[in-house]
C-alpha cells in the first residue's frame, strides 16, 4: 500500500473577501507541484461564499464537475438551461463535454454557503454536456457506505453518473465503527477526505478537513475514533 496525507492546514487558501477557498490540489492562484492531482481527481476546493455573492457566469470544457453542499444553499444556473438551488443533502454533477457556461451565488442574505468542488478528469473528449442533481438521504449513509457519484456505464441505484470510471461515496460513521473498502479496479486508488470528526486510515490518524490518498492496495479499512463524516472518491490512479 502506498498513501498520501493531507492535513486540513496544509492545504492551499485564498481570502477574496467574499469567498474564502481552501484547495487541496494546485488551483488558481495556489500552484504546488507536489500537489496536482490524485490519479484523476483533478481538483478538491472547500469553498465558503458569503451572503449574496457568488460566482458569475463562466465557461467549462472537457470536465467532469461534482458539487456537495455542506451549509446553506448554492443557486445555479447555466448553457443548457438548469436552473435550480443546490442544498445540502443533495449533489450536483456536471459533465462540461464540449464546453458550457454557467453560475453559483449564495442568494441568502444572511448565511454563508460551505460546499465542496471535485474535478475530475474525464475518460472521454467532448462527450455531449450534461447537468444532473439529486437528493440523497443521510440515514442511508449510517455506517454504510452511499454511492452518489458512479460511472456512466456502471450506474448503481440512483447514483449520479459522470463520464469515468470513478465513484464517490458518502458515508457517516458512528463511534468505534468500522468500514472496510475495496477497489472496483486494481487501477484504482482511495481519496478519503474527513468531512467532520475524527477517523484512522492506514496507521494514520485524520481529524476534520484532513485526507488520506491510498494506493497500490486492494482494500482499506476505516475505523472512527468519533462520530465521523467521509466522503470517499474512488478513482482510476493513471
Amino acid at each position: 500500500m502506498k498513501r498520501i496525507v493531507h492535513k486540513a492546514d496544509t492545504r492551499g487558501f485564498a481570502n477574496h473577501g467574499w469567498l474564502k477557498s481552501h484547495h487541496t490540489f494546485s488551483f488558481a492562484s495556489y500552484q504546488n507541484p507536489e500537489r496536482m492531482s490524485f490519479g484523476v481527481l483533478r481538483v478538491l476546493n472547500d469553498d465558503v461564499v458569503q451572503p449574496k455573492m457568488g460566482f458569475g457566469t463562466h465557461p467549462h470544457q472537457n470536465m467532469e464537475i461534482i458539487s456537495i453542499p455542506l451549509q446553506g444553499a448554492l443557486s445555479h444556473k447555466d448553457s443548457m438551461g438548469n436552473k435550480r438551488a443546490i442544498e445540502v443533502g443533495e449533489i450536483q454533477v456536471m459533465s462540461a463535454g464540449t464546453g458550457l457556461t454557467h453560475s453559483e451565488f449564495n442568494d441568502s442574505k444572511t448565511n454563508e454557503v460551505n460546499f465542496l468542488q471535485l474535478w475530475i478528469i474525464p475518460e472521454e473528449l467532448n462527450v455531449e454536456p450534461n447537468y444532473e442533481q439529486r437528493q440523497f438521504y443521510s440515514e442511508e449513509k449510517r455506517n454504510l457506505l452511499q454511492t452518489v457519484v458512479a460511472p456512466k456505464d456502471k450506474l448503481e441505484s440512483n447514483a449520479l453518473p459522470i463520464s469515468q470510471q470513478a465513484y464517490i461515496y458518502r458515508i457517516r460513521l458512528d463511534l468505534d465503527n468500522t468500514i472496510d473498502l475495496k477497489v472496483k479496479s486494481k487501477q484504482n486508488g482511495f481519496y478519503i477526505f474527513v468531512v467532520n470528526g475524527g477517523v484512522e486510515v492506514a496507521n494514520t490518524s485524520l481529524n476534520k478537513r484532513d485526507a488520506i490518498g491510498v494506493y497500490e492496495t486492494d482494500n482499506v479499512t476505516i475505523k472512527a475514533n468519533v462520530s465521523s463524516e467521509l466522503i470517499i472518491i474512488e478513482v482510476p490512479m493513471n
